[in-house]
């Protein structure tokens, strides 16, 4: 695939991946878009859950708080090994093994009696989500025709989005009334059930025959893919900053109940749901621009939901602006790791969700040493405001990277017609 999109950023040519035909495209992308369901429930329920967690294996929650940086370090291992080594596999067997690995480091979360055996049953649950979602986002634009390609890979993140509207909410509650494990096996029922679709409606796909080491590791030797990533893992780390402690920021700052923090959830929901399908559009229109603002906006909003915080409920349309934004920010970096990883389908698709999950850990450990220091459950809401500022350099700087490039070879063009 080349890349060929604007320093503007245009839509990126995804027409690369190999036509494969659903015989019910809905059914096929809502069994992908599940999956995605089911893994930001198991992602983001840490969050909403972390006092009762802490609790529970005997931690503060400053190191309770680890638990959620364990399960985006396994993001990261697992996204670019496990892509790497499925390259060739069929795509649909592929991703119902990567579900089934899920299933079961949830149901281990779900039994672990300890600290330490906490920690490493969630660095298990995060290996396959990267891959999974790097998978299912080609699986989906293969299925689509040329002009929805891009539109597909947002449906699937959409299963993202709307767990955080209906999935974490009702596991919070029910981890608060049953018991923070029931939360998770909750998890691996869902994980279950997205298997079975997968099975029944997701048309069989091989693998890239042409896939090898040496091609998908090439993906690590374009400069854009770093800058990519690098955006991703630094100015997505900002909304996680104030996300991890979300729940004692609202008890404790703001002065409201614990059943206020399903609610501030569901706002965090909606917010993605309205920033991916907003994100959509954007892409059409510019991925770059749509980079500068999803960037710059979380920022500003995140500076607001530290002014916002102590007024208690005042901060609830606070958190579902910084949702908006960051879910901006999210599906673009997704459409151009894909424009500009090249021949490197699988493991660009994958990197996505490694750079965003680097954001994840940063931002919970960055969170947790500011709380630790004694500077109270507000401050992780500035370290996310230069997060921002940090990652909105990023995309700057990666678009005149683009622009330079573009330049050069014009100039060589003239060069040779000359």
């Amino acid at each position: 695939m080349t890349t060929t999109s604007s320093a503007t950023g245009s839509a990126p040519d995804l027409d690369q991946a190999p036509a494969v035909r659903a015989h019910h495209f809905g059914l096929a992308v809502l069994a992908l878009a599940m999956g995605g369901f089911a893994i930001g429930t198991a992602e983001f329920v840490t969050m909403g859950l972390l006092p009762q967690i802490s609790d529970g294996v005997g931690v503060s929650i400053p190191t309770g708080g680890h638990v959620i940086s364990a399960y985006a370090l396994g993001v990261v291992v697992g996204a670019p090994v496990l892509a790497f080594l499925g390259a060739r596999l069929p795509r649909r067997a592929l991703l119902m093994g990567l579900m089934g690995a899920f299933a079961v480091g949830n149901a281990a979360s779900a039994l672990a009696t300890s600290y330490g055996a906490l920690m490493l049953a969630r660095f298990a649950a995060g290996l396959p989500h990267g891959a999974y979602f790097g998978v299912a986002s080609l699986l989906a634009a293969s299925m689509a025709s040329p002009a929805r390609k891009g539109r597909a890979v947002a449906a699937v993140m959409l299963g993202l989005s709307v767990a955080n509207v209906v999935g974490v909410p009702a596991a919070t509650w029910l981890g608060q009334n049953l018991g923070w494990r029931t939360a998770f096996w909750g998890v691996t029922v869902l994980g279950m059930v997205t298997l079975a679709l997968v099975l029944a409606y997701v048309p069989s796909c091989p693998g890239d025959d042409e896939a090898s080491g040496r091609r998908e590791l090439g993906a690590f030797r374009l400069p854009q893919v770093w800058l990519t990533l690098l955006a991703g893992a630094v100015g997505f780390g900002g909304m996680f900053a104030v996300y991890s402690y979300i729940a004692p920021t609202v008890t404790d700052v703001g002065g409201l109940g614990e059943s206020a923090v399903p609610v501030f959830l569901l706002s965090f929901g909606l917010g993605m749901v309205a920033g991916t399908y907003l994100a959509g559009v954007m892409a059409d229109w510019s991925i770059f621009r749509s980079l500068l603002i999803g960037s710059a906006g979380m920022g500003a909003t995140l500076l607001l939901f530290w002014l916002a915080a102590p007024g208690g409920w005042l901060s609830l349309p606070v958190v579902f602006l910084i949702t908006v934004l960051g879910s901006v920010l999210v599906v673009n970096l997704q459409l151009r790791l894909m424009d500009v990883a090249g021949d490197a389908q699988t493991l660009g698709a994958a990197l996505n969700h490694a750079s965003l999950n680097v954001a994840n850990a940063l931002g919970a450990w960055l969170g947790g040493l500011v709380i630790a220091a004694g500077w109270g459950y507000r401050a992780p809401a500035l370290v996310g405001v230069g997060l921002s500022i940090a990652g909105f350099g990023v995309i700057v700087l990666s678009a005149l990277v683009h622009r330079r490039n573009e330049l050069s070879t014009d100039d060589a063009d003239a060069a040779i017609s000359a």
